[in-house]
């Protein structure tokens, strides 16, 4: 069991944090409460179609957001939670994500995932069945941009050599990376690849299940040394009280990524996060 659960916050570039006043007022308040993390997810664009995620739900570029509140804060982490790897030119989200690293000062975790709605790939005239794929490649293209002395890489949707991208990271060999997801290819990529490992919307059963389809894949898969020991998040889908929260701990959760309730206001929201600063973050 973890010696001290973490707490985050997710959500800061949706709803009412969308809004930038409200933005640096929620992570503050949430600086202050003592949550490790603050969290911000993407979506470039949102199928009308879906049932989902309303499609007119205000989003925020995550990058952008959390560079907004990087300028705002001090100490608490910035996890994009997550970015949607295979949507992006890997060498340009790479010098972003470094941007947003040396600006404050090393605080950024950098989530990745492939995704589940279709029609988003197609809007952005990507294939949706060889996400997997690429986001392999666009990782190791990163790794390597972000830190080797002569970065090159050549696969079959990346290819360089003969360039430099600095400012590198604060953070060597690279931010913490943690990977989004239940499919067994994310767990693989989690195991061989990650730093971290997130799991969206889950209760205690569910989480359960993902750990154990965890620990199977790290006995069949090779996690280099110096990856560490895999970070668990969690952002639970059940109410959080210390308890709970204790039990979340128990299967070997380090973190767990509160989603505030929907409909908030800044006020409310504000209100929220000071409540349970109080109740439960650093009680647990």
């Amino acid at each position: 069991m973890p010696d001290q659960l973490k707490f985050g916050l997710t959500s800061m570039n949706m709803g009412a944090t969308s809004y930038p006043e409200a933005l640096v007022r929620v992570a503050r308040a949430a600086e202050t409460a003592g949550f490790d993390s603050l969290w911000a997810g993407e979506h470039h664009v949102l199928a009308e179609s879906s049932e989902r995620i309303p499609a007119t739900n205000r989003i925020l570029n995550p990058v952008v957001a959390l560079t907004f509140v990087a300028a705002h804060t001090r100490t608490v982490r910035l996890g994009i939670g997550v970015l949607l790897l295979p949507q992006h030119q890997p060498l340009i989200l790479a010098k972003e994500l470094a941007s947003l690293d040396v600006l404050s000062g090393g605080r950024l975790i950098v989530g990745i995932g492939v995704g589940w709605a279709e029609a988003e790939y197609e809007a952005l005239g990507i294939s949706y069945h060889e996400r997997g794929a690429r986001a392999d490649e666009y990782l190791a293209a990163m790794r390597a941009i972000w830190s080797d002395e002569k970065p090159a890489y050549h696969g079959r949707y990346v290819s360089f050599q003969g360039v430099q991208a600095y400012p590198h990271p604060v953070q060597q060999p690279t931010p913490p990376i943690v990977v989004g997801g239940r499919a067994p290819a994310v767990l693989r990529r989690a195991v061989e690849q990650a730093n971290g490992w997130y799991g969206f919307a889950l209760d205690l059963d569910e989480t359960a299940n993902v750990l154990a389809q965890l620990r199977e894949a790290a006995a069949h898969y090779h996690r280099p040394a110096s990856l560490g020991e895999l970070e668990i998040s969690v952002a639970p889908r059940i109410p959080i009280d210390r308890e709970t929260a204790q039990r979340f701990a128990e299967l070997g959760v380090h973190r767990l990524i509160l989603i505030p309730p929907w409909g908030m206001d800044a006020p409310g929201l504000e209100q929220w996060v000071n409540s349970v600063g109080e109740t439960l973050v650093g009680q647990v």
